[in-house]
Order: C-alpha cells, then sequence, then structure tokens
C-alpha cells in the first residue's frame, strides 16, 4: 500500500494539457491577447480581486492548497461550470510567468471597456496617459488612480497594454475596479478641450503646490523618456510643473508613476 499511495496521489491530480499550456504561453505575448479577447491572471492577491470584479473567467488552475482554502468558492464556481481545475505544483510552475509559482492562474475574458464621458453636472478626475511605455509604471499608476478615487483611465493607443503580465501584478488587483480605455488621445482631449486639462510639464507650467486645484477635469500624465508629446500639450489648458528642489543638473526628471501619485495627492489635498 505505501508503494501505491504516490501513484494514486497523482492519479487525482488533473493534468494541464499542452493546448492550454500553449494557450497561457501566447497569452504573455500582446498579438495573442487581442487577437484571443483572454489574459492570464496570477497569484492568491489578484485572483482575489478577480473573483469581487464584474471580469469572466474562463479557466482557474490551482494547487490542492488553494483548492482546499477556498472549499466554498471553488463549489459555486464548479456548479456553474467546471472551471477550477487542480494541478500539481511542478505543472503550475511549468505555466507561471513569476519566479515562483503562487498557487493559482486564471484564464479571464478581457471587459469592454465604456467610453468616458460625463453626466450632467458631474464632477471627476480622468487620467490621460500619454505613450507610458513602462508596464510597471502604467500599473503602479491604475494602482493610484484607485487609491485617490479615479475610476477611468484614458490611455494612448501607443501606451503600453494594461493585460501585460508585468501591468497586472504592478496593479496589485486595482486593475479590476478601473475602467481603462485605449483611444486617440487628441481626438478625446478635442472633444472635451472646453474642460480643465491639466498636463505636467518641466518648463513654463504653474507650480502645483500654489494652485487652487479642480477635483474635476482632466490630469495629463506624458511619457517616461519623452513627457507630453507636442500633438496632446497643445490641449492643456493647465499647465502644471512638480517644482523640483536638489540643485540644477543633479536629479533626472520624476518617474511617471511618482509624479501622477503627487499630483492626485495634491488634487485630492484640496478637499480637506
Amino acid at each position: 500500500m505505501t508503494i501505491c499511495l504516490p501513484f494514486l496521489f497523482f492519479r487525482l491530480i488533473s493534468m494541464i494539457t499542452n493546448a492550454q499550456v500553449k494557450t497561457i504561453t501566447a497569452l504573455k505575448e500582446k498579438k495573442f491577447r487581442e487577437r484571443s479577447g483572454l489574459f492570464v491572471v496570477e497569484g492568491r492577491k489578484m485572483t482575489q480581486e478577480l473573483i469581487k470584479s464584474d471580469y469572466e473567467i474562463e479557466q482557474i488552475f490551482a494547487c490542492k492548497e488553494w483548492i482546499e482554502d477556498n472549499k466554498i468558492l471553488v463549489a459555486s464556481l464548479n456548479k456553474i461550470a467546471n472551471l477550477v481545475v487542480e494541478v500539481a505544483d511542478r505543472e503550475l510552475s511549468r505555466i507561471s510567468s513569476l519566479s515562483t509559482a503562487d498557487r493559482v492562474i486564471c484564464i479571464v475574458k478581457q471587459r469592454k471597456t465604456n467610453e468616458v464621458e460625463w453626466q450632467t453636472n458631474e464632477k471627476k478626475l480622468v487620467l490621460a496617459l500619454d505613450d507610458i511605455n513602462n508596464p510597471g509604471n502604467l500599473g503602479t499608476i491604475i494602482r493610484m488612480a484607485l487609491w485617490f478615487g479615479v475610476k477611468d483611465i484614458v490611455c494612448s493607443k501607443d501606451t503600453v497594454d494594461c493585460y501585460n503580465p508585468k501591468t497586472l501584478q504592478s496593479t496589485m488587483g486595482a486593475i479590476f475596479h478601473v475602467n481603462i480605455s485605449y483611444t486617440d488621445l487628441t481626438e478625446f482631449l478635442f472633444k472635451n478641450q472646453k474642460r480643465n486639462i491639466y498636463g505636467t510639464v518641466l518648463l513654463n507650467g504653474k507650480n502645483i503646490y500654489k494652485q487652487q486645484l479642480q477635483n474635476d477635469g482632466i490630469i495629463v500624465i506624458g511619457s517616461e523618456s519623452h513627457g507630453i508629446s507636442d500633438k496632446v500639450k497643445r490641449f492643456v489648458n493647465n499647465p502644471i510643473t512638480i517644482p523640483c528642489f536638489a540643485p540644477s543638473n543633479e536629479v533626472e526628471s520624476l518617474n511617471a508613476s511618482v509624479a501622477c501619485g503627487i499630483i492626485l495627492s495634491e488634487f485630492r489635498r484640496t478637499i480637506f
């Protein structure tokens, strides 16, 4: 009996198919995510936030420990459809993009995003991202947005894909609670040019700490390397600057996500 136990144990665990491995691996690339309309979510924290959202889950691959810790959830998911597949730790590591697989991996349908509009008399802040190309920066910006109560993010078409694995991990689950859309940013700003459009610039901007900021309008964040592009900058009617207190030529410009956090903090401070 002792010799047979390991054999019986592994027979109880579903083997992930080669087709499923191929799908998950392919979804690490943008072109396959766009073609399929799917993306991959990894880890306990991300999955916890995913389940609380309105995203539709196609499949969950999880180790025995995660399934036992989430028995009620697994039972409810498998009652609707057999969404949860138990796999061995070694199989999970095989399909994970993390250095250490974190118990659960989900295949998820991309959500249709809503066009950003203001309802009558509605006041809200919207983030507009102009060619942000660093996945980690985008993920942190999304996380910052949720923290400061900004629910709409409009990205230029050249901004990195929000479903990029590195972006997803950087959001820490915030992506599931924010509306993110990709569009021609100049068209979006032209349509809303009568609103307050704030833009962070290095030169000729007003000191953000000395302004009476309005919690209604659009905040444009430029790319890490070039800032706000000229075609977008012409729509900025409220240029602002985060002043540098270091001696000149001793520091580079701020990271885009850091600048975004400072700006959102200042906007929200004016509420109190």
